[in-house]
């Protein structure tokens, strides 16, 4: 029996943990030369031990079926480096994870690889990182319809580097892009301005939704570098995830920002087809954000008039991935059935030891058809798909 047993399910977010010959591999000549060497970034730094490991663990299981046997049966085993865990960093091998979870999709998103490409200042090593990222994904998942590469779209290279990035990341088998939620730059334009309009109408034209992702936050800091001089230890969660308490809950600001900006900057009402995922800015936010929408709105509505609701038009085009072990139920409670979105985090720690159990200990008021909605129902209406 496969983990999801009776479920059909759609992972909205799941990572690789790349090997640092991730980009080398799928670059050409002149943008290897621009792309650092991944150990060189610090954001999210690497552990040398951990990725020679690795590579050392995948060729023994490769020849050897009862070490294969003893991390299928592991497979859950959110302790191990992400290195050793099934599928992380090749593609057949994540093939059959994905048979041994179970689910009938799961969107796959780069780790490593991305702040390799993403913390740098030049813009010429900047473009080349992420057209050999787009690269490096389409050809990850290309073997296998049921994964989708999710690729990277600096738009704070501007709208016409970024229209093609995306054309080229399409066409190099990309489904969609996440984006930063954040322009580091003050002086330039806001990423919902209509000059970016061509890029956000292209999204719609495809019909493929945009994504956004705690780690793609274009430098943003919700929580002032000061409040760490507390004198306390600072906890880590693992993973991308934030640092300390206030990072936790402080979590899903940028988010929350950008997805207001998109809808009172009138980019949704443009694009009538464009829509969007929040993935790992957890989801306790969500109640209070809508009632927020109304509540602006409402004082603005001298000064606007809106076609649709900022309310309606939240629930009508977005989605978001809670965290295993979130009030969900709670959640679905206050806001509906219609906006949240199962995600394993695979391999990710933050992704928990059982993601359904512990999604399903938060649901148990949720009737069948809210389960069915929540596993893979509101990834069916985001991605404009029906399940054979």
């Amino acid at each position: 029996m496969t983990y999801a047993a009776h479920r059909r399910i759609i992972d909205a977010d799941s990572h690789l943990i790349e090997l640092d010959d991730f980009l080398a591999l799928a670059a050409t000549e002149t943008d290897r030369a621009l792309i650092r060497p991944m150990e060189e970034q610090q954001e999210l730094p690497v552990v040398q031990k951990g990725l020679d490991r690795g590579r050392e663990l995948f060729a023994k299981r490769q020849d050897d079926p009862e070490t294969m046997a003893k991390f299928e049966a592991s497979l859950l085993d959110n302790t191990k480096s992400g290195w050793n865990r099934l599928g992380a960093f090749d593609p057949s091998e994540r093939s059959h994870t994905l048979n041994l979870f179970g689910f009938e999709l799961q969107w796959v998103l780069p780790t490593f690889a991305f702040h390799q490409v993403a913390h740098v200042d030049d813009p010429e090593v900047l473009e080349a990182g992420a057209r050999t990222l787009n690269t490096a994904m389409g050809r990850f998942c290309r073997h296998d319809d049921r994964l989708k590469a999710i690729g990277y779209l600096p738009l704070s290279l501007g709208p016409k580097t970024a229209l093609s990035l995306m054309k080229q990341g399409l066409g190099d088998g990309c489904y969609t892009f996440m984006v930063d939620t954040n322009e580091p730059d003050p002086t330039k334009r806001a990423f919902t301005h209509p000059d970016f309009d061509d890029v956000w109408a292209l999204f719609d034209i495809e019909n493929r939704p945009f994504g956004i992702h705690v780690a793609v936050n274009g430098h943003y800091r919700a929580v002032s570098p000061s409040f760490r001089n507390n004198g306390k230890t600072t906890l880590e969660l693992g993973g991308d995830a934030p640092a300390g308490e206030l990072g936790l809950m402080n979590i899903g600001v940028s988010a929350q920002q950008f997805l207001a900006a998109m809808i009172f900057d009138g980019v949704f009402e443009r694009h009538a087809g464009l829509r969007g995922i929040s993935m790992e800015h957890a989801a306790f936010w969500l109640p209070s954000w809508l009632k927020s929408l109304e509540y602006t709105a409402y004082n603005f509505k001298r000064r606007r008039q809106y076609s649709e609701s900022p309310v309606d038009m939240a629930h009508a085009r977005l989605k978001i991935s809670p965290f295993a072990g979130e009030p969900v139920g709670w959640i679905i409670d206050q806001v509906g059935p219609d906006m949240l979105v199962f995600a394993s985090d695979y391999p990710h720690p933050e992704g928990t030891n059982d993601p359904i159990r512990r999604f399903e200990a938060q649901m148990t008021e949720c009737d069948d058809a809210t389960m069915a909605k929540f596993y893979h129902g509101n990834m069916e209406a985001l991605m404009d798909i029906q399940l054979g």
